[in-house]
């Protein structure tokens, strides 16, 4: 297989403007005739969904929630890129490019990112226009702050709400949509399956969560924009829904899965306080802008923060990295709280903790200010920890939050599987081995509103209007298989639960493929993964049947998928030789533990393709190719 990126010919700076120009059009006559499903309604499916409607389509939206406002883009806190400028302080298109390819430690293309960068200026107007309420300044303009990785302000935000906002101003973009009558909305249905035929995607097989009903349903073209897979871990920063199926089944049918090892380890998250816990809390990286991150000098040191003088601390952020200190990007201020905590100076009872302190900034500019930029956030700590982080120090340890790797995607945002399209986090596209903070956000924004309704024309355009019906086939082929898996679940009566197989593999991908991995860890993990895999096919128990809500059967088929995405992601981390971005190898480091990248043998996007269960899957390499950026060891200092 070739892998065509469909990367545009000419300068950087005007592939995107050419390529629109030179995609084909469908004529606003046509459009009606075009059926489209989008699965997914977070930013990015939501965002496209009531974009493709306004143009004219007919679009299918699914959500497996009760409603499209309970997408996990609704968590997101601190705000949104875009290059603006507002500030005056030297940003452009340019620079965010710069700064995301590079804090992508130069794993991305550079026309997805470069692309990325132009959207984002106009993201900011349709979202104001929307009546989105980002925080102003005094005299009215539009604030920024900083973010993790850049030496600009140029994210904004709503306090610490921003995802929450973004969500309901495309929420009622395709609300519009729904009265008028082009977008019909499919709430508590969760997609199992992706129909082919004649070589391209045709429609989805999906269950009804309430009733259990498995159904099909066609269309011309699927997007796909399901969000990431960081529930592999159990414990993350993820909604407890979200999940891999839609891409893994997707993957299964042969659209490749790329970069699957590039995870996003987030540093400024409320520690794991017991084995009871099911989810961790993230505290926005905003809080970053103002809080200095620290941990004693003295190893075991047990007092309490406000008895440690400022001369016993170590401000570790600003002293290893005095150009950018607490804003260094996440996966490097992820790794050097790990470090710290590793040489036995972590605070708290577990000890996994590093302080997060905001003593001075109070002092400097008034409790009530401070309220004002991070009070909800301050709240949700407080609640969680019964701590008042504005007497004493916020603890925070890293823990798993974002997800590069995805569905491979080209120019156009189309896997490998002509006419199925991947949007936001489960596309690999945008953020190399790692992401930027409020870089999220944009990138499901851009793709929604901005990218896909160009891209899906020319494909539409090149393909007839005949519908295929349900009762073709390939969709009872599909639906049998997928009613095979259900009755399959539903036969073993095991004795372990679902969740207990879920934290066994969490506890795995933490140990040997999370913050840092190693060759003999991952050649252990990806054992023990099939040994559980095996387990979990006779032992797994799941009670009920399917014919009615059943919460444990729905986990256990995405706990099924996490499995097989388990192993695949061990198999990526043991293929790349060298440390970049998220994806740490411990054999390969400078001697100031920062990450040692092989540009000679690994400036590629690894995509894999599946060929079935413990069989080896098969690596396909798009090379990536730097014109406009030099290659340089990643500094911070």
């Amino acid at each position: 297989m070739i892998l065509d990126s469909k990367i545009p010919e000419g300068p950087l700076a005007e592939k995107w403007d050419k390529h629109k120009f030179n995609v084909k059009l469908v004529n606003p006559a046509n459009k009606r005739k075009y059926d489209i499903i989008v699965v997914g309604t977070g930013l990015a499916g939501a965002s496209a969904a009531a974009t493709l409607a306004e143009l004219g389509y007919n679009v299918k939206a699914f959500c497996y929630q009760d409603s499209p406002r309970r997408a996990h883009s609704i968590a997101a806190q601190g705000g949104i890129n875009a290059a603006k400028n507002y500030q005056n302080d030297g940003d452009s298109v340019y620079r965010l490019f710069y700064d995301t390819i590079k804090g992508g430690d130069y794993r991305a293309r550079e026309a997805n990112v470069y692309r990325l960068a132009q959207v984002s200026v106009n993201i900011i107007d349709q979202c104001v226009a929307q009546g989105v309420p980002f925080a102003r300044e005094y005299g009215g303009l539009l604030a920024n702050r900083s973010f993790g990785g850049a030496q600009v302000s140029r994210t904004f935000y709503a306090r610490g709400q921003t995802g929450q906002q973004l969500l309901l101003g495309a929420y009622s973009a395709l609300n519009r949509q729904i009265a008028y009558g082009k977008v019909k909305m499919y709430p508590r249905t969760e997609m199992l399956d992706l129909v082919m035929v004649d070589g391209k995607a045709r429609g989805i097989v999906t269950r009804h969560l309430i009733t259990g009903k498995i159904e099909s349903h066609s269309a011309h073209a699927v997007i796909l924009a399901t969000g990431g897979y960081g529930n592999v871990f159990f414990l993350s920063t993820n909604a407890m829904g979200s999940n891999t199926t839609a891409i893994w089944r997707a993957h299964k049918k042969g659209a490749l899965f790329a970069n699957p090892c590039f995870t996003q380890i987030h540093p400024t998250c409320i520690p794991v306080s017991g084995g009871y816990q099911s989810k961790l809390t993230l505290m926005s990286e905003s809080l970053r802008n103002d809080g200095r991150v620290w941990v004693p000098k003295a190893v075991g040191d047990n007092r309490p923060a406000d008895q440690i003088p400022e001369d016993e601390r170590d401000y570790f952020l600003e002293r290893k990295y005095p150009s950018f200190g607490n804003l260094v990007p996440r996966d490097v201020a992820s790794r050097n709280a790990k470090l710290a905590c590793d040489e036995g100076r972590g605070v708290g009872t577990t000890k996994l903790a590093v302080y997060l302190d905001f003593a001075d900034a109070i002092k400097r500019e008034g409790l009530d200010k401070i309220s004002q930029k991070y009070g909800n956030l301050f709240e949700m700590y407080a609640k969680i920890t019964g701590e008042n982080p504005y007497e004493q120090p916020m603890r925070i340890y890293p823990a798993v939050h974002y997800t590069m790797g995805g569905l491979w995607v080209d120019y156009n945002l189309m896997t490998t599987v002509p006419g199925l399209y991947a949007t936001g986090e489960c596309n690999f596209s945008d953020h190399g081995a790692n992401r930027l903070g409020a870089s999220a956000l944009m990138q499901g924004l851009a793709d929604g509103y901005f990218v896909i309704p160009y891209t899906i024309g020319d494909y539409l355009a090149q393909n007839p209007t005949t519908r295929v019906e349900t009762t073709h086939p390939a969709f009872k082929e599909a639906e049998a298989k997928v009613q095979a898996d259900v009755n399959r679940l539903l036969s073993i009566n095991g004795t372990r639960t679902v969740d207990d197989f879920h934290k066994a593999l969490g506890l795995l991908m933490w140990d040997y493929c999370g913050m840092a991995r190693n060759a003999e860890g991952l050649q252990y993990a990806k054992q023990e993964i099939r040994k559980l895999r095996d387990e979990f096919w006779r032992d797994v128990k799941i009670l009920g049947v399917n014919e009615e809500l059943n919460v444990t059967l729905e986990k256990a088929g995405r706990v099924a998928d996490f499995l097989e995405l388990g192993e695949l992601m061990v198999e990526d981390a043991l293929n790349r030789n060298e440390s970049c971005g998220g994806h740490f190898r411990e054999e390969y480091q400078t001697p100031e533990n920062e990450a040692l990248r092989d540009d000679e043998n690994y400036t590629y996007v690894a995509a894999w393709e599946y060929t079935g269960i413990n069989q080896q899957p098969v690596l396909h390499k798009e090379e990536l190719k730097f014109e406009n950026v030099k290659l340089t060891q990643r500094s911070y200092k």
